[in-house]
C-alpha cells in the first residue's frame, strides 16, 4: 500500500501529506483527509477503490469502468478533516466492486461512492475476493 501512495497515479500526487491511511486490513481501507480547497470526492472514491483493492494482495489495482458519487450533507470547510470507509465489496475474474463512505467532521455521512474497476489478470494468490459477512452492515 505505501508504494501504491507513493508511485501510483494522479490522486496521491494532488493529496501531498494531507491524505493519512487510518487502519488497512483485507478489503477495507479506513482513511481521512484534511479537506483543502483543490481536492474533489470523486478522486478520492477513485483512491478509497483502488487501496481498497490493493489491500486484497493485488499486484494491480485495475481499471476504472464505472464510478459514482452521491452528496448528501455538506463534506466540511478547507482545514476539517473528512473521514472514510473503502470496502472492496467483492472481485470476480474481471470485475471489482467498492463502496466508499464519507464522514464530515460531525460525523454525519457526507457523501458515498461507488466504484467498479476491470481488474482481469490481477488475481491474487487466494483467487476472488468477497467481503467478510460483518461489514454488509457497514455498506447503505
Amino acid at each position: 500500500m505505501r508504494s501504491f501512495m507513493a508511485e501510483s497515479g494522479l490522486e496521491p500526487r494532488l493529496l501531498h501529506n494531507r491524505f493519512r491511511l487510518i487502519d488497512a486490513s483485507e478489503g477495507r481501507v479506513d482513511f481521512e483527509v484534511d479537506i483543502h480547497k483543490d481536492h474533489t470526492l470523486t478522486s478520492l472514491v477513485d483512491l478509497g477503490g483502488s487501496l481498497a483493492v490493493a489491500s486484497t494482495g493485488r499486484f494491480a489495482t485495475g481499471v476504472s469502468t464505472d464510478l459514482n458519487v452521491t452528496y448528501l450533507s455538506p463534506g466540511g470547510r478547507p482545514g476539517d478533516i473528512l473521514k472514510g470507509t473503502a470496502i472492496c465489496e467483492k472481485i470476480g475474474k474481471t470485475l471489482a466492486y467498492t463502496t466508499v463512505q464519507f464522514y464530515n467532521s460531525k460525523g454525519q455521512l457526507a457523501a458515498r461512492g461507488s466504484h467498479t474497476k476491470f481488474v482481469s489478470g490481477t488475481l491474487g494468490p487466494d483467487g476472488a475476493f468477497v467481503a467478510p459477512a460483518k461489514w454488509a452492515d457497514e455498506v447503505d
